[in-house]
């Protein structure tokens, strides 16, 4: 074949197609599918998203057109409450929970604070021994005697008649192994909706208050010395609260008091219920907080010494015992828990303490104005 001579068709490559336009009737690609051994891709919800976003409040331009939900009112505007989380007002003695003081930071209504323990999942069993740090023990439990039945038997006879005093007796820890647990559960779901951590003890900072700030000699008048026999009593109650032995009492939800404490078994007059821990800061410090679980702890002669509890971080069940209304008789009948501060070698500890024996079902309220008489309670269911 001369060189001339075109090829023939057969050798001839044909020419590349143009890639076909996309348009309206060009289906899309199939997704690739992956590998078998690759781990299936979780998709969040909207609700977790929404749960762990960060809380905007848009400020408005006029606030005179906001109307109490409850009473239908727009009249006294400096107890009328906003919520930050739906945008609607309250007044102050309206609402429920009463709100005795005007907030300083964020507010929420009863509505919006109920929803978090909605989103808490049922704790399981590892995670509260986990939560409260329960300590195992190999050897059996102890059974739980009073101390002042085993110093009887130690003490002598003497002819010298003693004034008998009240002795504090320890609590009787529920024997329902699953019972226990639902109380506890309790308790995990209602730190854990305040997001505050467990803590059976006060807690110090050098950045807040030491632990050297702690001193019984500086309160104004001086403070009652816990006897040896009570000291045993509370040294005995942590001790069973450490293997995971509690106070026999259920933290409940109630739309007019928020959270609260009522008895899961009968609980005899003079027994120990718990010591109010938390955070130990200087009065001085928290005098615009707008807390309203602040548990007085050191009342000394300077007042820059004089200390509190804040359990708004950390704290126990005492943190949800709510209190009465003193200024009406029918408050005053509900008090069946007294709140005493005692020196403790050295150190000021406050402890709650019934006073009276309590029925199974009966919520636990004590009188916040034990000392000073300062804070507004008239509004108090």
């Amino acid at each position: 074949m001369s060189p001339s001579t075109p090829p023939s068709p057969a050798t001839t490559p044909p020419p590349p197609s143009p890639p076909p336009e996309p348009n309206a009737s060009t289906p899309p690609r199939p997704f690739r599918r992956r590998h078998p051994s690759s781990p299936p891709r979780k998709i969040r919800s909207l609700r977790s998203i929404l749960a762990r976003a960060k809380h905007v409040v848009i400020e408005r331009e006029d606030y005179s057109s906001i109307l109490c939900e409850k009473c239908g009112g727009g009249d006294r505007p400096h107890e009328l409450l906003l919520c930050d989380g739906c945008d609607v007002g309250f007044h102050m003695d309206c609402v429920r929970p009463v709100v005795a003081r005007v907030p300083v930071g964020q507010w929420l209504c009863p509505s919006c604070v109920e929803r978090p323990p909605t989103r808490v999942r049922r704790i399981s069993q590892k995670k509260i021994i986990d939560f409260f740090r329960i300590q195992k023990y190999k050897n059996a439990r102890e059974k739980c005697t009073s101390p002042s039945q085993e110093i009887k038997k130690r003490r002598r006879r003497s002819i010298v008649i003693h004034k008998k005093r009240r002795r504090f007796l320890p609590f009787i820890p529920t024997e329902d192994p699953g019972r226990k647990l639902e109380q506890m559960r309790s308790l995990a779901t209602a730190l854990t909706a305040y997001k505050m951590e467990y803590s059976d003890e006060l807690t110090y900072s050098p950045d807040i208050a030491p632990r050297s700030a702690n001193q019984a000699a500086l309160e104004n008048g001086g403070m009652q010395v816990l006897s040896k026999e009570d000291t045993e009593t509370v040294n005995q109650c942590r001790a069973m609260c450490r293997r995971g032995e509690c106070p026999p009492l259920l933290v409940v939800y109630d739309s007019n008091e928020g959270f609260t404490v009522q008895a899961d078994s009968p609980i005899k007059d003079m027994t120990y219920i718990a010591e109010y821990c938390g955070d130990v800061d200087y009065i001085k410090n928290r005098e615009r907080d707008d807390c309203d679980c602040l548990m007085t702890l050191l009342l000394a002669t300077d007042p820059s010494q004089s200390l509190v509890v804040c359990p708004d971080k950390r704290g126990n069940i005492a943190r949800f015992i709510n209190g009465i209304n003193n200024h009406t008789p029918e408050g005053k009948k509900k008090q069946n828990i007294k709140c005493v501060r005692y020196n403790v070698d050295g150190e000021c500890k406050v402890f709650l303490i019934a006073t009276r024996d309590i029925a199974k079902g009966e919520r636990l309220y004590y009188d916040y104005n034990g000392y000073e008489h300062e804070y507004p309670t008239h509004h108090f269911v």
